[in-house]
C-alpha cells in the first residue's frame, strides 16, 4: 500500500485521500481487484475508529465493506472491537447485511461483539437492525449463545435471550447444537455456570437434549462433578411438572412476542386496566395454590391415601410454577429499570423452586 494512503487511512484525512486520486484515479483499483491483500484503507480507518474517512471510502467503494484481509476480518469485524460503537453502527446503516459476512473460522461481527463483550449497548442494537444474524453459526456450528456461555458473559447472555424473546425463531436458536451436539445448555453444565443455566431453563431450553454421545446436560454435569449445576438441573426433573412447564413456556414466548406490539396501540386506560387484570389474575392463582379446593389439610391426614395427597402436592407444585411464570413475564413488561427486572426476576425464580 502507498505511504501516503495509509498516513490517510490512519488519521483520518479526507482530503489527502482525495489528493493521492487526483494524482492517481486507480489509487484504490488495486485493493478491489485483489482478493486477499495485506490490509485495505477501509480496513485501517475501521481499526483506528476514522469514521469520517471510513464514510468517504464506503461512497467510493462499497465492496470494501465485505472483503477480508488476511486474517479474515472485514472491516466491520474490527469496528466492533472498538469500544465506540459509532462506526459498527454507521456501517450497519449503510448495508446492513454486513452484519452476516463471515470471516475466520466463520464468525460474524455479530459473534466478534459476544467474545468481547456488549461495548455501550452495541448488542443490542445489532439483532434490531438485522435479526437473522441471530440466526447464524459458525464453521463448528455454535450460535452467539454459546460462544457467550463459553466466555462466560452472563450480561451478554441475558441480551441474547432478551432479544430471542421477540423473535419467532427463539426455540430454533436456543436449542441449536454444534458439530458436538452441544446446546449452550450443555456447555454451562460442563463449565459448571449456574447462573446461565437458570437463565437458560428459565427461557425454555430443552433440558432433556442430548448431544452426539448422549448425554444431556445433568449427565455432563454428573460426569465432571459440577455440584452446582447439578443441583440447579436436578431441579428441572419434577415428574410431571417439567412438561406442563415446557409447553406453557411455548406458548408464554409466543405471547411475549405479541404483547409489545398490542400495548403499544393501547390507550393509558386500557393499560392500566390490563395491569389490574393481571394483578387479579397473579394474586387469585397464589391464593388458589395455598389454598385449592377443598383444602391441602382438611380432614384427618391418617385416612388420606399416598395417591391422594401425592396428587394434591402435584396440584399445588403446578399451581406455585404458574403463578412463578406469570409473575415473571409481567415483571419484564412492567419493571422500571433493567436492575428492577433482575431483582424480581430472581425472586420468581426462587418462588418456582422453592
Amino acid at each position: 500500500m502507498d505511504e501516503r494512503l495509509r498516513t490517510a487511512a490512519c488519521t483520518g484525512n479526507v482530503s489527502d485521500l482525495y489528493s493521492l486520486i487526483e494524482i492517481d484515479g486507480n489509487a484504490l483499483k488495486q485493493f478491489d481487484e485483489e482478493e486477499f491483500v495485506e490490509t485495505r484503507p477501509l480496513h485501517i480507518a475501521a481499526e483506528e475508529g476514522c469514521l469520517r474517512l471510513a464514510m468517504e471510502m464506503m461512497s467510493l467503494k462499497p465492496s470494501f465493506a465485505s472483503k477480508l484481509n488476511k486474517q479474515g476480518l472485514t472491516p466491520l469485524h474490527l469496528a466492533v472491537t472498538n469500544p465506540d460503537t459509532s462506526m459498527a453502527l454507521r456501517f450497519l446503516e449503510i448495508n446492513k447485511d454486513l452484519a452476516r459476512v463471515k470471516g475466520k473460522n466463520g464468525k460474524t461481527p455479530l459473534h466478534i461483539i459476544t467474545e468481547v463483550g456488549n461495548h455501550n449497548g452495541l448488542l443490542d442494537r445489532f439483532p434490531e437492525i438485522c435479526p437473522q444474524s441471530i440466526r447464524d453459526v459458525t464453521f463448528e456450528n455454535r450460535n452467539a449463545l454459546h460462544i457467550a456461555v463459553e466466555e462466560n458473559g452472563l450480561d451478554v447472555l441475558q441480551v441474547l435471550i432478551r432479544t430471542l424473546e421477540k423473535t419467532g425463531y427463539y426455540s430454533e436458536v436456543v436449542n441449536q447444537k454444534d458439530e458436538g451436539g452441544n446446546t449452550a445448555l450443555h456447555l454451562a453444565a460442563f463449565h459448571d455456570r449456574p447462573e446461565m443455566l437458570k437463565l437458560l431453563l428459565n427461557w425454555n431450553t430443552d433440558e432433556y437434549a442430548t448431544n452426539q454421545a448422549g448425554l444431556t446436560a445433568l449427565d455432563i454435569a454428573d460426569q465432571h462433578h459440577n455440584e452446582d449445576s447439578i443441583t440447579v438441573l436436578r431441579r428441572c426433573f419434577i415428574p410431571g411438572v417439567s412438561n406442563f412447564i415446557r409447553k406453557y413456556k411455548n406458548q408464554m414466548i409466543k405471547i411475549s412476542y405479541l404483547m409489545p406490539h398490542e400495548i403499544d396501540n393501547m390507550s393509558g386506560e386500557d393499560r392500566n386496566a390490563l395491569l389490574v387484570i393481571l394483578g387479579l389474575l397473579l394474586t387469585a392463582t397464589f391464593q388458589a395454590s395455598l389454598s385449592p379446593p377443598g383444602g391441602v389439610w382438611q380432614g384427618d391426614n391418617t385416612s388420606k391415601s399416598k395417591g391422594s395427597y401425592d396428587e394434591m402436592a402435584l396440584a399445588l407444585q403446578v399451581l406455585l410454577a404458574f403463578f412463578a411464570i406469570c409473575l415473571d413475564q409481567s415483571i419484564v413488561y412492567i419493571a422500571p429499570t433493567e436492575s428492577t427486572t433482575r431483582v424480581m426476576i430472581s425472586f420468581s425464580i426462587l418462588v418456582f423452586f422453592f
